[in-house]
């Protein structure tokens, strides 16, 4: 049985970074585990510029961003296992992991980094009627397909849903040369990054129908056409506003759902609205010395942050093996308040903050010229403008660790007010 100090099941760009920060802060033996082929995750097949902004303070590709993780990864001779499917990880942190080259291996850990990445919501999750014809595919698939494995994927496409992959994949269809007849979003706003919305339907011409939603699949062998109809503020069909749309593909973006089948098995504590483990200020599970970040924890818009967020649990899995288990006296729980859907961490505990800690957020809605307001109990303690907020693009606020010191805070609320308020 091989031991290790530090475990990473995952090598996408939150295995990757973990990795690379905990060999950096002392930590002798880390392994990654990777199912697929190769390392780099989902950034692979996104073939698109946009990542590195906050980074690197470049726009690279997808592939480009992966790639200067995984030369460094090399460069500090970090070991990885490629083709390797994590099946368990027990309490004492044990891991149990199985590929061909070695068969069934158990690797033992003093500290585990879960970045599984999340997986696309399909269409047997959102319940749409009619058949059950070829032609109907997420959109994550339609991108490996065209960008990785050289497959035109279909001709003339509508798109369900309005996240940045189905942004992207709109653009991506027109490059090659298909017509993408509409992208229907079944809420009153898009899902995605305003940019993405800008740079892929705006410039391309393609309409984005928001509060529709297909109705029905026709098709025998291969989809023929769909029926989209306008939804009510129930999200339920109105009568008499069908439109037809002859298409041969549907591609669907209807949500990301992080991938936490480990997590649930090793019993740690899971947030219903994130659909990804609790965590406190060091990225630590419920679990001690088992650690979570990027998309498994929460479904990012920007790599940049899961790298940020990945370089912190990487830090604090090494604290943990180098450290102890370290002292939560006491502990700050944070709460989403109005307007808000959740906030991560979920737990601070102010004696192991450096200097400040960053809390992450989704506002709920679209809101415009609004207030982020920390309330500490019933004390206000920071607030930030916004000129704009949408569900598609992630907030965060800094909290200073002078605020929280010498005060015997039990919760943090994060809410939006409007500006006269």
């Amino acid at each position: 049985m091989s031991q290790y100090d530090v475990i990473v099941v995952g090598g996408g760009p939150a295995g990757l970074a973990a990795a690379i920060e905990a060999h950096k802060k002392g930590v002798g033996k880390v392994l990654v585990l990777e199912r697929d082929r190769e390392l780099g995750g989902i950034l692979q097949q996104c073939i698109h510029n946009g990542f590195g902004l906050h980074q690197f303070k470049e726009q690279l590709t997808g592939p480009q961003y992966a790639q200067r993780f995984i030369d460094e990864l090399k460069e500090l001779n970090i070991e990885y296992r490629l083709n390797t499917m994590v099946l368990e990880i027990t309490e004492d942190k044990q891991v149990h992991a199985i590929n061909k080259k070695d068969g069934y291996q158990i690797y033992n850990a003093k500290a585990v980094v879960l970045a599984m990445g999340c997986r696309e919501r399909t269409r047997g999750a959102i319940s749409i009627p009619g058949k059950r014809p070829a032609g109907v595919m997420t959109a994550g698939s339609a991108q490996r397909y065209i960008n990785m494995e050289g497959y035109m994927v279909g001709k003339k496409v509508v798109i369900l849903g309005s996240g940045d992959i189905g942004l992207i994949m709109a653009r991506r269809m027109t490059l090659e040369g298909a017509k993408v007849e509409a992208v229907v979003e079944v809420m009153p706003f898009s899902g995605g990054l305003n940019r993405n919305i800008v740079q892929c339907l705006h410039d391309y011409d393609i309409p984005l129908l928001l509060s529709h939603t297909i109705t029905d699949i026709r098709g025998k062998d291969r989809v023929e056409g769909v029926t989209v109809s306008k939804v009510d503020e129930n999200r339920q069909p109105i009568p008499g506003t069908e439109i037809n749309y002859d298409c041969d593909t549907v591609l669907l973006s209807v949500g990301l759902i992080p991938e936490n089948e480990l997590s649930e098995g090793l019993g740690v504590g899971m947030d219903g609205v994130t659909k990804g483990p609790l965590v406190n200020e060091s990225m630590e599970t419920t679990a001690k010395g088992v650690f979570a970040c990027g998309n498994v924890l929460h479904v990012h818009d920007l790599v940049d942050f899961v790298t940020e967020e990945s370089q912190r649990a990487g830090r604090n899995a090494a604290r943990y093996v180098l450290e102890g288990i370290h002292k939560r006296e006491r502990v700050i729980h944070t709460k989403a308040g109005n307007g808000i859907s959740y906030t991560i961490p979920h737990s601070i505990a102010v004696e192991n903050i450096d200097e400040k800690v960053k809390l992450f957020m989704r506002p709920r809605n679209v809101y415009e010229n609004v207030k982020l307001i920390v309330t500490a109990d019933d004390e206000i303690i920071k607030t930030a403008k916004k000129k704009h907020m949408a569900p598609g693009e992630m907030e965060n606020i800094t909290i200073e660790k002078s605020l929280l010191e010498n005060k015997d805070y039990k919760t943090l609320k994060v809410e939006v007010v409007k500006e006269s308020e």
